[in-house]
């Protein structure tokens, strides 16, 4: 019985994964074919890549691929710097109401992004940020789940290691980079991947906060293009899709098992 039971568990596993991947499997194919070829499924039909010269020439997708990198780079190099202290101090610090405030920082987890957007873009207009890259990256400079997830990670560092340091003469900011820091590098990983999945994927409040071509997303851009004006060529709509997603796809199947494996050293279930 549980030969059979494996079995069937294997089946299911295999079935749900076919119906996931199914419809990254009809994209490429639609992207390889003409438009009447890639709904008539003919296995004879010829290969073509001018799908994909069409969506390049027809929507800046270079523009949204810049944008995309300079706003996931401000928000990893900015949550890093504020989370790693706040982190630290949780951690390892003793100071009065400190559980109480670390309370109310986790409280930031219940709350949706997309409940403060209102209250984020009249913030945002009162800078003067409106259709800036930095007003897209500003919501999300600091992070309760980064501070929480590397506040579980300092933990996990032997105190005999944070006493050997304070020995040699070590302050809080040089132990905490000798030796805090190096020892959550895998927290730092997996983060950081998830930090760019978030990023890369984000759409409403992009959508919201920009008006111009020269500051909008891949996932915006590529919303433009694909409306009814430009004509639905459902051929060249899946090959700017799948532009959009190959850097990420691209990423996930190289650093799959570390990134696993980073989340399961982090303390993560």
């Amino acid at each position: 019985m549980t030969a059979r039971f494996a079995a069937i568990e294997t089946l299911g596993a295999w079935l749900l994964g076919l119906i996931w991947i199914a419809p990254l499997f009809w994209a490429i194919w639609a992207a390889l074919h003409s438009g009447a070829a890639a709904t008539g499924f003919d296995v004879f039909a010829p290969l073509t890549l001018e799908n994909f010269v069409r969506a390049w020439n027809g929507a800046p997708f270079a523009q949204g691929l810049l944008n995309t990198s300079i706003v996931i780079t401000i928000a990893l190099v900015v949550q890093f710097a504020l989370c790693t202290p706040a982190a630290f101090a949780f951690a390892r610090l003793s100071f009065p109401g400190r559980d109480l405030v670390f309370a109310l920082v986790l409280v930031q987890l219940m709350v949706s992004p997309d409940v403060l957007i209102v209250q984020n873009y009249q913030t945002i207009s009162r800078l003067g940020l409106i259709d800036s890259l930095l007003g897209i990256a500003l919501p999300y400079l600091g992070s309760a789940f980064g501070i929480f997830l590397l506040r579980q990670s300092f933990r996990q560092v032997p105190q005999e290691l944070d006493e050997a340091a304070r020995l040699e003469g070590l302050g809080p900011i040089r132990r905490l980079w000798r030796v805090y820091v190096p020892l959550a590098r895998p927290t730092y990983i997996a983060y950081g991947l998830v930090l760019v999945s978030f990023h890369w994927n984000n759409f409403l409040w992009p959508l919201i906060v920009t008006d111009s071509v020269s500051t909008r997303p891949l996932t915006v851009t590529l919303a433009m293009f694909a409306t009814p004006d430009q004509g639905l060529d459902w051929s060249v709509i899946t090959a700017a899709t799948l532009m959009s997603v190959a850097p990420l796809l691209v990423a996930f199947l190289i650093f799959q098992r570390q990134f696993m494996q980073n989340f399961m050293r982090a303390g993560v279930r």
